[in-house]
């Protein structure tokens, strides 16, 4: 083997040196120049789940955490999302894509977290019914104001969000501090009040079971009486309900809907009745848009543990914070509802004709529409009916499943009532906003 070839020290650093002189112009430019756009907008976010602490008045020693998107805009929103019973706020926040929704919009989210055994939010003691009376609401508002101060927020773009547990203190924060909050969506829950207890129980059976009825006005007062003397704006309302729920009971949905319709003072009567996907029944009280007063999602069969992923997306909707994307209203004039009714004291019989007044034929149907407060079907015919009141679907029969463009069908039903009589005024065809003639 030939011996290698010595190379002098100074051999070297010529060598060496040439080398470097034709890499620093290259590493330079690797350096120097930006990434592509598409690298850029493809960067993987690195705001984490932070616990604050010394945040404010705390009287039940909530936890307190927060989600801060990398690039916050001047003066964000900030959405407050309060976790079920035996949840934290690392579930909610790893649960649901509202951390997700803050990257895309840029707002704040605050998450409570409960430290007492039951990891429960207080919605029952006499303290948490009023403003700034203790226990859980009060610690809440001081998250609040921590993240306004904190991040220069919009206090006008303030909204809360809750499920089960969340979804009751939900509608406890909506009465405790109208002036805080703009709106709040509520998954799974009952009205302000209904879950009242005076013996210390964090548990209210008769409010679970669903037997705790009110009439709309005396729920508004319990409101009103959270904190008396407010004559400010009130904030809107979102509710989602399942009619399976066994644990807090299907008949809360519309006793909410009587609470927050009258607290806002619209009609009971949806001024839109829509299907938004496959088993949802959605009505809109006191407006048609995506930011009505009230708006109530009722899903058929479904369960207590309602809340499915792109959920949140949809309350983002009726909170204003999508950046403008509004949701199209359904096109009227597909199908036409022509309604007739007679009545007795205490009963009714409705009979309603669809028309398909559309170009295609309609191979299966499902006909939308909320009944009155107080009205609650016995029976019916040519369709059936779920659930009994409240924001009903009528689904055809195996023969009358068919209607051709121009074709009709009868179907009806009697139902008793409290005092109101009339027919629904709106009326959807498998999502479809009907005309009513």
């Amino acid at each position: 083997m030939p011996p290698t070839p010595h190379r002098s020290p100074t051999g070297l650093r010529k060598a060496l040196a040439t080398l470097l002189g034709a890499l620093l112009p290259l590493l330079a430019a690797l350096t120097l120049a930006a990434p592509p756009a598409s690298a850029r907008a493809q960067a993987v976010p690195t705001a984490t789940l932070t616990e604050v602490t010394g945040f404010g008045a705390n009287p039940s020693n909530l936890q307190m955490y927060v989600y801060a998107p990398d690039n916050i805009p001047a003066h964000p929103a900030v959405v407050v999302a309060v976790h079920w019973c035996g949840g934290s706020a690392s579930a909610m926040y790893s649960g649901t894509e509202w951390a997700q929704l803050a990257d895309q919009h840029g707002f704040v989210v605050v998450y409570p977290s409960v430290t007492r055994a039951s990891k429960c939010f207080d919605v029952s003691s006499p303290q948490a019914l009023r403003r700034d009376g203790g226990s859980d609401p009060v610690g809440i508002r001081s998250m609040v104001d921590w993240a306004t101060r904190t991040y220069a927020a919009d206090t006008g773009r303030v909204f809360v969000t809750g499920i089960s547990s969340g979804a009751m203190m939900t509608n406890v924060l909506l009465g405790d501090y109208p002036d805080v909050f703009a709106a709040g969506a509520a998954f799974s829950g009952v009205p302000f009040g209904c879950f009242a207890t005076a013996d210390g129980s964090e548990w209210n059976s008769a409010c679970s079971g669903g037997t705790v009825t009110h009439t709309p006005q005396q729920w508004g007062d319990l409101v009103r009486a959270a904190y008396p003397g407010y004559t400010g704006p009130r904030p809107r309302m979102q509710l989602w309900h399942g009619t399976e729920d066994d644990t807090l009971r299907y008949p809360n949905f519309g006793e909410e809907i009587k609470q927050w319709t009258n607290v806002l003072g619209v009609s009971q009567t949806p001024a839109a009745t829509d299907a938004p996907a496959s088993g949802w029944t959605r009505t809109r009280y006191g407006a048609t848009g995506d930011r009505a007063p009230v708006e109530a999602v009722s899903l058929q069969g479904v369960g207590h543990n309602l809340y499915s992923w792109g959920m949140a997306s949809r309350a983002l909707t009726f909170f204003g914070l999508d950046a403008g994307g509004s949701t199209p209203q359904p096109p009227a004039g597909a199908c036409k509802v022509t309604a007739g009714v007679s009545t007795w004291s205490t009963g009714l019989t409705a009979s309603l004709t669809l028309t398909n007044t559309g170009t295609n034929t309609v191979n299966g149907w499902q006909l939308g529409f909320t009944l009155p407060a107080g009205q609650t079907i016995t029976n019916g015919w040519n369709a059936t009916y779920s659930p009994r009141s409240g924001a009903v679907t009528a689904t055809n029969a195996a023969y009358n499943a068919t209607l051709a463009p121009g074709a009709s069908v009868t179907l009806g039903y009697q139902a008793t009532h409290t005092g109101n009589s009339a027919t629904p005024s709106a009326y959807s065809l498998n999502g479809t906003a009907c005309t009513v003639g």
